[in-house]
């Protein structure tokens, strides 16, 4: 069942998505050749205390971690190490904050020092589509609406678009209904209607869209070992268009 939200409700959830906004905006300074991801997790989860709120992702179905790290070939799902990030290297970080029982959620790729042209592509075609599907989160539409408006987008540049993992709604939890496909036939699947928050979040590949899972459980890899690239927004569907939670 999918929980429209009131406006009071929406109105808290901006404050989430503000501190979420907040440690990207942080991220994006810190994050150079020679900076760990396990410095990076704790200097988000400081954050997010600081400002009142507890990490999403922390203890959700015993993830151990504040953050969720995809370093090249990782999609989605990785946790922050010790090892120094390297020059070249794409990285995604989501991250997540409970406030006030609510959730905000939003995952960003970043280039580690200079990246290699195709990346740098890969990258704005990615983020391009990401805005793209989120035009398509009006009343009325369908959530099949937003996956073509994606999947159409990959498909014009031939890159990969991962299938095995979804957007999804979110409020007082992390996950609700509906799953939000990247991919998917206009007109088809539940539809929007005011007072929905989703998490809409791309990930597209320089080869192929098939996943697997590490022995850990959590991370998940490219099988072809290509590198992805993820950008993520939490956003309320409005009579006024859809609102982007998770920006400053």
């Amino acid at each position: 069942m999918m929980i429209l939200k009131s406006d009071q409700e929406i109105q808290i959830m901006r404050a989430a998505g503000r501190i979420v906004a907040e440690c990207h905006a942080m991220l994006a300074e810190q994050i150079k050749p020679g900076v760990t991801t396990l410095a990076l997790d704790q200097m988000v989860e400081k954050h997010i205390r600081s400002s009142g709120a507890l990490p999403s992702f922390k203890g959700h179905h015993g993830f151990t971690a504040s953050i969720c790290v995809a370093k090249n070939d990782v999609i989605c799902h990785g946790f922050p190490d010790t090892n120094p990030l390297l020059e070249g290297d794409v990285v995604t970080i989501d991250l997540g904050a409970l406030y006030n029982g609510y959730h905000g959620d939003s995952g960003w790729t970043y280039a580690v020092g200079r990246v290699a042209p195709e990346i740098e592509q890969l990258m704005e075609v990615c983020h391009q589509s990401l805005l793209l599907g989120i035009e398509q989160a009006v009343v009325g539409n369908r959530v099949g609406d937003i996956g073509f408006a994606i999947d159409t987008y990959a498909e014009r540049f031939g890159y990969g678009n991962v299938r095995q993992f979804t957007g999804h709604g979110l409020g007082q939890q992390l996950w609700e209904e509906p799953a939000v496909p990247h991919y998917g036939k206009q007109g088809s699947g539940p539809r929007l209607k005011k007072g929905l928050a989703l998490a809409i979040e791309p990930m597209f590949t320089l080869g192929g869209w098939q996943a697997y899972v590490e022995e850990d459980g959590w991370t998940a890899r490219t099988v072809d070992h290509s590198i992805c690239v993820q950008y993520e927004h939490t956003i309320a569907i409005t009579d006024n268009g859809p609102e982007i939670l998770t920006k400053l």
